[in-house]
Parts: C-alpha cells; sequence; structure tokens
C-alpha cells in the first residue's frame, strides 16, 4: 500500500472511499455469497483503513470497518437477534504483530512484565459462522453470524449435517450456545461441483459451480429447501460459545475438552501454548501441514487461555481483545490485464475494474480485481495489455501487486474526468483519492445505485426486488424515486405482463413491499443513501433521537445552527472552520459523529430535491422509534469522567464497562458531566468536580456500582 496521507483532508477522503468499499465488499461476502475481490485484498483494505485511523484517530468514522461485522441477513430466511453478539476477529500478518497483541493484554489488563500470558491456538477454518443452541442439552436453534447482531434461522437445515449432535452428550448447562464453522472438504467441494455439472448436462441447464469450499458451504446451508441442504457434504467444527448459562470451564483449553466430551468435533490442530513463541511454533507447524488438511484455512487463531481475562478484555467495535487471527501468506500468479471498466456507485464515486484473462490461484480460477482508485492505477502504472502480478489468500478475485510490463512507448491509462453513464464532469475532492460524478440525481447511474441500496437487505429489506428488477423498473419508467415503490400496486396489470412475473410473483412481490411500510428508524435513515451515513451511523442517530420527530427538529435546529456561524471580523479561515465544525457537531448532538459526517447529513437536507424525496417517502411508510437497549444502572444515559490512576483495571476497561451500562465517556469535566471516578493522584479534575458540586467515586465505588448493573 501507499504511504499515509500527508493531510488531514486525504486522510477524510480516503476513509470515506474505504469504508463505502468495504462495505460493498462485507455484502458481497458475507449475504451474497459471492466475493469480488480475495481475502488478501479485503484485509489489506482494512489494514490500511486501521493504518489511518491510528496515524488520524480524531477522523475515525462512525461507519468505519472497524466497527462493523459481516453484512445483513440473507432475505429468503428467518431473522434472529443473536443473545450475544457474534464478533470478527482482529488480523495479524507478521510475528511481530502476533507479539504486539500479547503486549497490548498486557496493558490493558496491567499485568507485570513477568506474569504468565497462556493462549491457544488453532486453525482458522475457511467457513461460514454458526451458533448453535442447546437448552437441556437438546439442539434447539441454529443461526449463521449475519451482521453479528442479527443472524439468519438456520435450524432445519443444521439437523441434516451429520457432525452436529441433536443431542449433547453426558450433562450440559440448562443453556449453551456452540460456536463454529461450518465447513466443506476440499474433495467434497470438488466432487459437488463434478455432480452438479452432470445433473445440468443431464437436464439441458446451465450448472451451477461453486468457486470455492467456503462458497460452496455457505451456499449450501443456506437453502430455502433443507433437503438441498442434506444432499451437501457440509462438516462442522466447534471453536467456542455464545450464551451460556453456566460455563463448565475455567480456561479456554478446558472449554475444547468439554466441547469434545460432548460430542462436537474440535479441530485437530488445536494447542495449549504457554508463551506467544510456542503459539507460533504452532503456526509454523500448521503451515507447514497446510496443504494437506481435508479443508481450507487461512491462517491460526490465537485466543487468551483464560477465560476470567477474556471476559475482562471484553470487545472493542466489532472484535474481541482477547482473540487475534494470525494470516498466512498470500499466494501468486501472472496474467494479462485486458481492459480497466469504470462502474459508477451511487454516491458517484468512478471505481476501476481490472478485466484479467483468466488464470488460477490456488485452485481457483480468477477474472476480475479491483483497482481502487485512479492513484492505485499510477502507482502499479498499469494499462490494458500488461502483464500483472497477482496475489491472493484464500478467495476469488486476487489483488494486483505488480506490474510486470512498463513500457514507455505505450500511454499511460486515461482515468476519465466525464462520467461514463451521464457524461457529467467528474472531479477529484481537495486532497481526496476519489473521483466522483457531480451528475448527482440526474445520473441514471446514481439514481439507479440509490435505488437498488433503498431496497438492499441492509435497507428496506424488500423480497424480489434485486439489482436486475430495480434496474428494468428504472428503465421501464416505473420507479423513479423511492417512493414510487410503495406505489407500484398502481401498475399491477402491468407488472404480470413483465417477463418472469407471473401474477403470482406479482402478488407476493407487492406483500412484500406492504410488509415494508413500518420499519425501524435506524434502517429507515440507512436506506436513504446519505453519504457517510451507514448502518452504526444510522443506529447511532436512532438511538440519540429515538423516534423521526426529534430527529427532524434536531436537523432544523443543526441547519441554522450552521447557516448562522458566519466568519468573525480577522478571523482567518482555518479558526473559522474549527469553530463551524464544532458548532454543527454539537448541533447534531451525536455520539461517534464528526463533522465530516455532521456536514454529510445536513448537506443531504438543505438540498430540497432530497427533502422533496424524503417527504414523498414518509407520505408511504412510517418509521418506527428505536430504543437501545443496555444494562440497566445508575448510570445508564449520564456523562461520566474517569481521572487519575486506576488500580485493578486500564482506562480502556473502565471506559468500555461505562458505554455497556448505557453512559457516555468524556474526557473533561464540564457542567454536563454527571459523576467523575477519581483514583490516586487526581489532579484538575477533581477540583473542578467539586466547584461544580459533581458527585465523585473512587475506583472500589464504581466496581460497586458496574456489579450491582442489571
Amino acid at each position: 500500500m501507499s504511504l499515509l496521507p500527508a493531510t488531514e483532508d486525504a486522510a477524510r477522503a480516503e476513509l470515506a472511499a474505504l469504508a463505502e468499499t468495504i462495505a460493498q465488499h462485507n455484502r458481497l461476502y458475507h449475504t451474497d455469497d459471492a466475493p469480488e475481490i480475495s481475502d488478501a485484498d479485503y484485509d489489506a483494505l482494512v489494514r490500511r483503513n486501521a493504518a489511518i485511523e491510528a496515524a488520524f484517530p480524531d477522523l475515525t468514522r462512525a461507519d468505519s470497518p472497524s466497527r462493523q461485522v459481516g453484512a445483513a441477513p440473507a432475505a429468503h430466511l428467518s431473522k434472529v437477534a443473536h443473545a450475544r453478539p457474534m464478533t470478527s476477529l482482529d488480523n495479524a500478518f507478521a510475528d511481530e504483530e502476533a507479539a504486539e497483541f500479547v503486549a497490548r493484554v498486557r496493558r490493558f489488563l496491567k499485568l507485570a512484565d513477568d506474569e504468565p500470558v497462556a493462549l491457544t491456538a488453532e486453525p482458522k477454518i475457511d467457513g461460514l459462522s454458526c451458533s448453535l443452541r442447546y437448552e437441556g442439552g437438546a439442539l434447539v436453534q441454529a443461526l449463521t453470524r449475519g451482521d453479528g447482531a442479527i443472524g439468519e434461522d438456520v435450524t432445519e437445515n443444521v439437523q441434516t449435517v451429520a457432525d452436529i449432535p441433536q443431542r449433547l452428550a453426558g450433562t450440559a448447562p440448562v443453556v449453551f450456545e456452540v460456536r463454529g464453522e461450518v465447513y466443506m472438504a476440499k474433495d467434497a467441494f470438488t466432487a459437488l461441483n463434478a455432480r452438479l455439472l452432470v445433473e445440468a448436462e443431464a437436464a439441458g441447464k446451465e450448472a451451477r459451480q461453486f468457486a470455492n469450499p467456503r462458497n460452496a458451504a455457505a451456499g449450501s446451508l443456506r437453502q430455502k429447501d433443507a433437503a438441498v441442504t442434506a444432499s451437501r457434504p457440509l462438516r462442522f467444527l466447534a471453536h467456542g460459545w455464545g450464551e451460556a448459562s453456566e460455563v463448565p470451564a475455567d480456561t479456554q483449553t478446558g472449554l475444547v475438552a468439554v466441547l469434545r466430551g460432548w460430542g462436537l468435533p474440535v479441530a485437530d490442530g488445536f494447542a495449549f501454548a504457554g508463551t506467544i513463541d510456542e503459539a507460533l511454533a504452532v503456526y509454523r507447524a500448521i503451515e507447514a501441514t497446510r496443504a494437506d488438511l481435508p479443508f481450507d484455512i487461512d491462517g491460526v487463531v490465537y485466543k487468551i487461555d483464560r477465560l476470567d481475562w477474556q471476559a475482562r478484555l471484553g470487545i472493542v467495535g466489532r472484535t474481541p481483545r482477547w482473540a487475534l487471527a494470525h494470516k498466512f501468506p498470500a499466494e501468486r500468479a501472472q496474467t494479462t490485464l485486458n481492459a480497466i471498466d469504470i462502474q459508477v456507485g451511487r454516491t458517484g464515486a468512478l471505481t476501476p475494474v481490472a478485466r484479467l484473462e483468466p488464470v488460477t490461484v490456488g485452485g481457483v480460477v480468477v477474472t476480475n480485481a479491483t483497482l481502487h482508485n485512479a492513484d492505485e492505477i499510477a502507482r502499479l502504472g498499469v494499462r490494458p495489455g500488461d502483464r500483472v502480478m497477482l496475489q491472493r489468500a484464500g478467495d476469488v478475485i486476487p489483488q494486483i501487486v505488480e506490474n510486470l510490463t512498463r513500457y514507455a512507448e505505450r500511454p499511460a491509462f486515461a482515468f476519465p474526468d466525464h462520467c461514463p453513464e451521464c457524461g457529467s464532469l467528474a472531479t477529484r475532492e481537495e486532497g481526496g483519492v476519489v473521483v466522483r460524478c457531480t451528475g448527482g440525481l440526474i445520473c441514471p447511474a446514481q439514481r439507479v445505485e440509490r435505488l437498488i441500496h433503498f431496497v438492499s437487505r441492509h435497507a428496506f429489506d424488500i423480497t424480489g426486488l434485486g439489482t436486475k428488477q430495480i434496474e428494468g423498473l428504472f428503465r421501464d419508467g416505473l420507479v423513479a424515486s423511492p417512493a414510487d415503490i410503495f406505489r407500484l400496486h398502481r401498475h399491477r396489470a402491468t407488472l404480470v405482463t413483465r417477463e418472469r412475473m407471473s401474477e403470482l410473483v406479482v402478488d407476493k412481490l407487492l406483500a412484500a413491499i406492504e410488509a415494508r411500510r413500518d420499519i425501524a428508524l435506524d434502517r429507515f435513515l440507512f436506506a436513504l443513501g446519505i453519504r457517510h451515513v451507514g448502518e452504526i451511523t444510522g443506529r447511532d442517530l436512532a438511538r440519540r433521537f429515538v423516534g423521526l420527530a426529534a430527529f427532524r427538529a434536531m436537523i432544523d435546529a443543526a441547519l441554522a445552527v450552521r447557516a448562522e456561524t458566519v466568519p468573525a471580523i480577522g478571523e482567518s479561515d482555518r479558526r473559522y472552520e474549527l469553530r463551524r465544525q464544532r458548532a454543527v457537531v454539537t448541533a447534531v448532538d451525536t455520539a461517534q459523529i464528526g463533522p465530516e459526517v455532521a456536514d454529510a447529513l445536513l448537506d443531504f437536507f438543505a438540498e430540497e430535491h432530497n427533502r422533496a424525496v424524503f417527504d414523498d417517502l414518509l407520505a408511504e411508510v412510517t418509521p418506527r422509534d428505536v430504543v437501545h437497549a443496555v444494562r440497566r444502572s445508575d448510570v445508564s444515559g449520564k456523562t461520566v469522567v474517569f481521572t487519575g490512576a486506576l488500580e485493578t483495571m486500564s482506562r480502556d476497561e473502565a471506559k468500555a464497562q461505562a458505554e455497556a451500562l448505557g453512559a457516555r465517556v468524556s474526557g473533561s469535566v464540564s457542567a454536563k458531566t454527571d459523576l467523575v471516578v477519581a483514583g490516586p493522584g487526581a489532579g484538575s479534575k477533581l477540583k473542578k468536580a467539586a466547584d461544580l458540586a459533581i458527585e465523585v467515586i473512587d475506583e472500589a465505588g464504581w466496581a460497586a456500582l458496574v456489579a450491582a448493573a442489571d
């Protein structure tokens, strides 16, 4: 990857582009089982995002990929909330990063340098995450990970997987969720594709061919018909747990032994490691035998062995602090770059896509790769006809890491300065890396992409309205805005005459649309397609304002504040901009929303045509209030400040506890502060709390407050 951005503006622009790109690939991988980039390419994007956030922490976005898990569940499966979130793992790619993981644990838990930190190490299975809920030892429910908070109910399908016991052997807790990976063995994957090919040829149809075992496993488990799942050779390996009325061990090693005793399969490569050096030795051993394993893996997972330490470490964003995935090096191959196509997204971003001469990398044939942006094309110097080096780490489309053909007499690729869809001027934002079409809603690509986004699983989730259907309805003038979707019932007679649209299909579609007239506020806000307002930001806004009336009042007030904040006489541009940004952020008044997101939100509602679309939509749908459920405590909804030295926990752990209790953590004491937790050495903040008559407690008092929470 290239050097870090030189300015905040450049960093802000690249983080915005990364958030949009990574969200798209999350949907393709987790929801559609149709990834367009490789694990290596995806990991590179995530690492680039993390590196920029580390260098510019104040620019971390509310919809940052570092705060998200998976993607929304598929529409054809019932959706069920997880009792405990299913998280994703942070990644390491070097021994030094694995060692730093242990060092972070030491710092967080305030451990002495000589305190042993025991780990476990196990193969990272490249499968579909699944949670199995047992009650009284009997399997009662199975869910996929989904977006981490809500999964898909695949209970009936899971009951056909021979590895998964319907009843646990021996004595089990009243409630215990087993978590693991559903996968397909390499030889079974090859046999399945061969069988599907034979069956298709016999029926005179086009054969469905899975790209790799992971996609085959995901597609097989998420079938509408459990009989189809039963015909597929799925396997399961357990590696952890979710909700549990009782945890029958005090270490990860002990828990894995219990899982085995209950009759659940566990990876043979699971090992205890007393030190990070021993864990790295396990990594080397597994890497050496990787090709001989019956299933695909893409790394080794390290976990802190002590479960009480796991509980203290907790989760930050989308990842547990007590686990790490140490990925294997990527695989490489050479091929020819045949063409560079430009695709236009819903925000107008022009994204270059490399069309490749088909090549096999690690057993998978790949034909496409993203080139990210114009800067990446310039860095690589790639042009159609060049030989390129690809890198792959276990999925479908690799990353282009090197241009092997650099002929001076051949012209460089000319990135378009006009939109290929509408001909409008395409410009790059100052300090940014993304080139955008300026056509807005006059650009058919953007209008269609926004409509596709509106009906997507993350947003209104309307079954039967996919990309092709939206494109066709837009082309034929039946749908031009989101509200038009809810007026399609007026065109029933026309719809039934369309290709593959029988009366039954049309009636199902119209029923699916009617079912979405009532929708949660967070999904409604996300569906609007406001730039920088992703699922997480939509959720933050909905939790902050609960209902639409309060949200609209905030928007109107914030727009007024922004309009009234004008430069003072003699004030520099920089000072004015900082003051304006503070005013806007204060007016939006939502945790995790900074100036860029706040301005984007207000920019949307400042446009009359956007307000018209918004009001038109509200004539057809009703957003529901959203109430955020947290542990009830005396500090729920209050602002807490920690000051001085904490002796039994780190500041990060204390902050995590406060947020879990529904409190806001601030770094400074003000009239808005409700509680100060003061440790030894507390200074000016303690004095200010006394001056403002703010309640002050010590660390022991905080621990008692946490213990008393519901």
